[in-house]
């Protein structure tokens, strides 16, 4: 039977939480992945979270442009994508995927595949690489951050925010398009992830950091979390 492939992206809060490596997650993480292996092949987009968004705000306040604290910002997805293949064993001297031919490369000889964002594009966040790597390989996409889904406004500064258990691709394309891009945003889905999600039909799951949740969603059952499709 062939495996199907699995786009997860990793939010960096995940990796890197309350100013250390999140192991107990990235080994539960570990752990999931490794079990449903005899069904998917998984690649992981790491975002850069906290420590891309210290450093992009430190070039925004010396007045540095955009598109340099965009290469911060990647830079930071990149040792993030390091430090999560480790976890899984993979210790190849070419270190991770740079290029989507690197990713196909890559996944023909590993069941987990690793990487950061891929060459630079404006306006974009690790969410938009990881669209793209679905879209690429014509698969399904989750959406792993630190929010148990997709909200009517930002659950942790509103604790009235209304949980949306299913979005249509225009529904959450409309909601990503109301916040203006940065480098570095925190929103669950960037607006060029959102488009392409939308005009690729690439059906999208958005869960929270409660990883049992990413083992019911594998699992085939009733999870926690946003459903985008349709």
């Amino acid at each position: 039977m062939q495996k199907k492939v699995m786009v997860i992206s990793l939010g960096g809060s995940q990796i890197f939480h309350d100013e250390k490596v999140n192991v107990k997650f990235l080994l539960n993480f570990k752990k999931i992945l490794r079990k449903h292996q005899n069904k998917y092949k998984f690649i992981v987009v790491c975002g850069g979270g906290f420590v891309a968004r210290v450093y992009i705000h430190g070039l925004e306040k010396a007045g540095i442009n955009e598109k340099l604290q965009s290469f911060v910002g990647i830079s930071v997805t990149r040792t993030n994508a390091r430090l999560v293949s480790y976890f899984f064993g993979n210790e190849s001297e070419d270190g991770i995927p740079s290029t989507m031919k690197d990713v196909e490369r890559y996944l023909s000889k590993q069941e987990v595949v690793v990487c950061g964002a891929l060459e630079y594009k404006p306006d974009q966040t690790s969410d938009s690489t990881s669209a793209q790597i679905a879209k690429h390989f014509n698969c399904e996409f989750i959406n792993l951050t630190n929010v148990d889904g997709l909200y009517d406004s930002n659950p942790l500064t509103n604790k009235n925010a209304k949980f949306i258990p299913e979005s249509t691709w225009k529904g959450l394309y409309d909601r990503a398009m109301k916040i203006p891009f940065s480098p570095g945003m925190h929103f669950v889905i960037d607006q060029k992830a959102s488009k392409i999600i939308m005009d690729e039909k690439i059906k999208t799951y958005i869960i929270g950091p409660k990883i049992k949740n990413l083992d019911k969603l594998l699992s085939g059952k009733k999870f926690k979390g946003t459903l985008v499709f349709g």
